[in-house]
Formats: C-alpha cells, sequence, structure tokens
C-alpha cells in the first residue's frame, strides 16, 4: 500500500480530512494503506466476509496460491501484525491484497467504517478507479503494519496490488510498508498526531502521512 494519489489528485471524500489514497509513482505504490494511493483498506478492521460479485471483488479473481510463509499475530507496534514465518527472498510477492471492489462513491458512503475511530478507515485505489475495501472480502495482508523504515511495498499488477519484499526476510521478522497517507487538508500539529506513526525508526516522520509536495 503506497501509493497515494494516482495520476492526478489524492482525496475525494467530502470531509477532505478524512480519507486517504495512496500515491502512484509508475503503477508503484509508494504510500500507506488506507488511507494511500492505490487502494487502500481499513487495516485497523475485522473483515467479514461476505459473498463478491464478479465485477467488484478481487475474491472473484483468479488468485495464486500463497505458501503459508507469513501469519497474523499481535505485533509489538500497533495491534495485529503480520510476521515472515519462512524465509523470503528480496522482489517475491508475500501477499495479494484483497478485498471487495468498489467506486468512490460507494466508498464515501460507507466511510467511517467505525465512527469512533474516522481516521482509521483505508482504501487502496486502483489505476481503473476503483477502491478496495478490505472490510469486505480482505485477507491478511490488511493487518500489515506501516513503518517509515519498510521492509516491503506495494505493487499494482494487471489490476491487483500485491505486496512485495523490498529485501530478504527471515522468519520471525514482521512485515512493514510505508502507507504514505495523502490529505487535502493542510497538515497541521493535530492532524499529524491523529495520523501518528509508532514505529520507531531512525528516519520515523512521527506521522504515516506523506511529506507534502
Amino acid at each position: 500500500m503506497s501509493a497515494r494519489t494516482m495520476s492526478r489528485a489524492t482525496e475525494g471524500f467530502s470531509a477532505m480530512t478524512r480519507v486517504l489514497r495512496l500515491m502512484r509513482d509508475r503503477s508503484r505504490f509508494k504510500g500507506g494503506l488506507l488511507h494511500n494511493a492505490p487502494p487502500l483498506a481499513c487495516v485497523c478492521a475485522h473483515a467479514h466476509a461476505r459473498t463478491p460479485t464478479q465485477n467488484h471483488c478481487s475474491e472473484a479473481m483468479p488468485a495464486a496460491k500463497t505458501p503459508s510463509r507469513i501469519q497474523v499475530k499481535q505485533s509489538g507496534v500497533h495491534g495485529r501484525g503480520v510476521y515472515a514465518v519462512a524465509p523470503i527472498a528480496a522482489g517475491e510477492k508475500v501477499i495479494e491484497y484483497k478485498g471487495e471492489r468498489i467506486d468512490w462513491e460507494e466508498a464515501e458512503r460507507r466511510h467511517p467504517h467505525d465512527p469512533s475511530d474516522p481516521n482509521h478507515t483505508f482504501y487502496f485505489q486502483l489505476e481503473s478507479g476503483l477502491t478496495i475495501d478490505a472490510l469486505y472480502g480482505g485477507n491478511d495482508a490488511r493487518w500489515i503494519n506501516h513503518s517509515c523504515a519498510p521492509n516491503c511495498e506495494t505493487e499494482e499488477i494487471q489490476g491487483r496490488v500485491w505486496i512485495k519484499a523490498l529485501r530478504d526476510l527471515q522468519p520471525g521478522e514482521e512485515l512493514f510498508y510505508d502507507y504514505r497517507l495523502v490529505l487535502d487538508a493542510r497538515y497541521t500539529p493535530k492532524l499529524k498526531r491523529a495520523y501518528q506513526c509508532l514505529c520507531g525508526a531512525p528516519n520515523c516522520r512521527g506521522t504515516m502521512l506523506a511529506p507534502k509536495r
């Protein structure tokens, strides 16, 4: 989940400060999740699977078999996290980011997933304009946490979003990618705190928001 804005813009929710899109750079996502430019879905919410439609849900698409090289468990950074349980080589696809595919109007209608925590509803937006909502039909990819020093990245390949290893990963390592959330609103101290980063990396920005260009 990394791209934040597509070739053009960033956010589209009526509140303009609540929902994020990932920015995209040459078909690669450069930033975050739910917030963030290819489509990101809510990584913090439990997924409630439902029957997907052939046109809108990635579950309806042929999916590559994903070996059991990862597992979800409690994270030392935030909530649940995804960990490698077997070696994963740099450049390998770790897992596909799945969820129901919806248009932006529907994404706006659904926002927020949790009214008590409106800043944690994330969607991934695809180059086609559709948005992935991992709350429905999502998989373990939705639990991958943010880090300012990521060991993974997101990439859209033929309309599917993959989490790929940036370097060799060893069993026991938690997987991270840089959410690089993008908002149209001015980045005030209060807004940055709303998207606070707790990754603890030496180069930590202190926020999951992408730097303003």
